[in-house]
């Protein structure tokens, strides 16, 4: 899976995530193509609370162990 993401509380404003298939994950600075949209979501992290608005997958809301704030608006790619 391949996340796009665009907003503050990551290292770039702008970044790709992939997520391997032995588990690993790598982060770049700006957009990585190819992209195969599957959803739009929003992500807001304060303190160790984060709430995840996925338009395919609905609301959702975790619990870290670490503290950050994070405003982030992404599309997960397959």
């Amino acid at each position: 899976m391949k996340y796009i993401e665009f907003g503050v509380g990551n290292r770039w404003l702008l970044r790709t995530e992939t997520e391997r298939t032995d588990g690993t994950e790598i982060e770049e600075k700006g957009v990585v193509h190819p992209i195969k949209f599957h959803s739009l979501y929003i992500r807001v992290w304060i303190r160790k609370t984060v709430w995840i608005m996925d338009f395919r997958e609905g609301f959702k809301r975790s619990r870290k162990t670490r503290n950050a704030f994070k405003i982030i608006i992404g599309i997960s790619s397959q």
